[in-house]
This record gives C-alpha cells, sequence and structure tokens, in this order.
C-alpha cells in the first residue's frame, strides 16, 4: 500500500494506520498492476523531455502544454514524488500536524537547499484556494483517496496527474505512481534512477544478511479494538520478503478482511521472526508491556527465543513501512534491516 493521502491528512502514524484498519495494505507495498501507469501519448518536441504531453485519467484527460516549474500536491505520498526528483512543491498539505518532519523527508529538504516546505492545513481535506494561491503550473494527485472530490475543483487550478482508473488508489505500487508523475514532469530519467537506487539499497541489504533467506515472518499492528495479522497471503510481499524472508503458513488464513487475532489464538503469531507495532500508543488493544506479560505470548517459541521486536512508530517508521513511496522506501530498509538482524540473532 502506498501512502495516500488520507481522508482527513496523515496525522501521526497512529492515525495514518487507523484509516486502513480494515484494509491496510502491510508493510511495504501495495500491490502491482498490469493497468498500472496512466496512459500517456506523447507530441514530438525538441529536446529529451517531449511536451505537450496527454496523459489519460479516471475523470478525463490531462494535457501538459510544457513542462512544470512550479508543483503543488495533495498528499504526502505526492510530495515525496516531488521532492525524489528534485523539485520543492510550491505548496503541500501539512502531514505532520506542524510537528517534526520525519527523517527521509527533511534528508531531502536539505539536499535542496533545506528550505522549510510551505504547507496548508489538511485537516478538512484539500485547500483549494491555497493551492490556487501559489499558481501552480501542475497538481500532482497520485497518492490521494480524494480525488473523486478534488479532480473537479483541481482541475481549473491546473492540469492535475493523477491515476488512470480510481481503483489504482489503491492498486498501484509507489513505482508507478512515480512513473506516472515523472511523465508529466519531463523527468523520466530521473525517476528510474530513483527506483534503480532504491532496488539497489535492498538488493544490498539482501546480500549482507544471507541469514533473512526463508526465514518466516509475522507482523502484526496493534489496532484499538484488535490484534492485527497484517502480513496475511495475499498481502504483497514488499520489504520483508525482498530482503529474503517469507510467509508463514498460518498467513493463508488471513486476509485484508478476516485479519484479528484474538488473545485466546495469540499462537498464530508464531514464526521465525515475530515483528509487532504499537501505532496508537495508550489507545491501542494494549501495551508492548501488557501483550509481553501474557502468558499465552510468552509460551511462543519465536518469543522465549528472543526472535521477537517492535517496530516503531515515534519516528514514523510503521507508517513508512506500511506506506512506502519514493522517498522513505530506503530509509525503510536503512531503519528496519537491524531490527531484522537483531531479531533474527536473538538480541
Amino acid at each position: 500500500m502506498n501512502r495516500l493521502a488520507r481522508p482527513a491528512g496523515r496525522r501521526g502514524a497512529a492515525r495514518v494506520l487507523l484509516a486502513a484498519t480494515a484494509a491496510l495494505a502491510l508493510v511495504t507495498g501495495c500491490s502491482g498492476s498490469d493497468e498500472g501507469d496512466a496512459k500517456t501519448k506523447s507530441k514530438p518536441a525538441a529536446g529529451s523531455e517531449a511536451f505537450p504531453v496527454s496523459l489519460t485519467n479516471a475523470w478525463g484527460k490531462t494535457e501538459v502544454e510544457k513542462k512544470p516549474v512550479k508543483v503543488a500536491t495533495v498528499s504526502d505520498g505526492d510530495t515525496s514524488i516531488a521532492l525524489a526528483l528534485g523539485l520543492v512543491p510550491v505548496i503541500t498539505p501539512d502531514a505532520e500536524d506542524g510537528g517534526p518532519v520525519p527523517e527521509y523527508k527533511q534528508r531531502a529538504v536539505d539536499k535542496l537547499g533545506g528550505k522549510k516546505l510551505k504547507t496548508y492545513d489538511d485537516t478538512d481535506g484539500t485547500d483549494y484556494e491555497a493551492i490556487a494561491a501559489e499558481a501552480p503550473d501542475i497538481i500532482l494527485g497520485m497518492n490521494t483517496w480524494s480525488m473523486d472530490t478534488d479532480y473537479a475543483k483541481l482541475k481549473p487550478i491546473a492540469p492535475v496527474v493523477t491515476y488512470a482508473d480510481k481503483k489504482h488508489a489503491d492498486t498501484l505500487t509507489w513505482q508507478e505512481r512515480l512513473t506516472t508523475a515523472a511523465k508529466a514532469l519531463g523527468l523520466t530519467a530521473e525517476a528510474e534512477k530513483v527506483i534503480a537506487a532504491n532496488d539497489k539499497a535492498t538488493k544490498d541489504a539482501a546480500a549482507a544478511h544471507p541469514e533473512f533467506k526463508d526465514k518466516t515472518y509475522t507482523y502484526a499492528v496493534v489496532h484499538p479494538e484488535q490484534i492485527t495479522f497484517m502480513s496475511h497471503a495475499d498481502q504483497d510481499p514488499g520489504v520483508f520478503e525482498q530482503l529474503g524472508f517469507r510467509k508463514t503458513d498460518k498467513a493463508k488464513s488471513y486476509t485484508a478482511e478476516k485479519n484479528a487475532v484474538s488473545l485466546e489464538n495469540l499462537d498464530e503469531l508464531e514464526a521465525d521472526v515475530l515483528l509487532i507495532t504499537y501505532p496508537f500508543g495508550d489507545n491501542g488493544l494494549l501495551s508492548a508491556g501488557e501483550l509481553e506479560k501474557n502468558k499465552l505470548f510468552q509460551s511462543l517459541d519465536v518469543v522465549k527465543k528472543k526472535h521477537y521486536a517492535v517496530v516503531p512508530s515515534e519516528n514514523t517508521l510503521s507508517s513508512a513501512v506500511a506506506y512506502p513511496d519514493a522517498l522513505s522506501s530506503p530509509w525503510v530498509v536503512e531503519k528496519l534491516t537491524p531490527i531484522l538482524a537483531d531479531a533474527v540473532a536473538g538480541k
């Protein structure tokens, strides 16, 4: 699953995951789609990037007459696309509610000159007036669930780059979203470099940790109402499996719709490696300390042998794992790999 614009903006890792309780796509990547990229056709033009560009989307066509300079975004994932391609948006939603910027985003901002991003309050959704005031050349909306409402109001402001089919809001990988946006921005070569760099980071980490290969894993999220079995059979492989891990046989018993693990069935979490995250803190079903005191939980081999670890939410890692994008993916590998290494080693 990609880190899409949430219906009321991203309100920290806890609210990010809450927005997707029923169908949160695990840890690391939405399912790919053969229908992926928006249909694109370019007219011949001088230079390496051809403009104008015509993109078919779920609401019509987007015509980009010349290479855009001023880019506005309507989701955190779209901000990541712009930054990954070397562009500082003229305006973005306030994904952090005025709080600290995630490390991976701050790195990109610093690399691009360190200027603080100009944001609008997205508590009540997209602020069309704030976007219009910046007179953008183009609006990126590849990572939003609210385009059905937004498109008609954004189109008069500037060309809107979004997905070709409404179901793509949930199914496109971050690579597909990045590639489509890059076509409209005239930055296809840069997008290819971003994807290649991410692939290299993951492959290098896997090569450095051969002990990961074929180890089974379970990933669970403690939501307010339940413990959620995130690594179900239909879930995309994502970073865990790219690093060499594989799902347990118990994963076949769970789906995006049927994913609750009761306290009486904690043995369903058994695996070579168990990872749990608590993004809701005190509002979760139970705390880390309470779960670790549970007798059944203590009886699991994975717990007794110390192959259990917590994926932190305070530094936005659990959110970035759930919603990978063009900017966060290498950082996820960087931060998650040592956690996995310690879990495999039983530290």
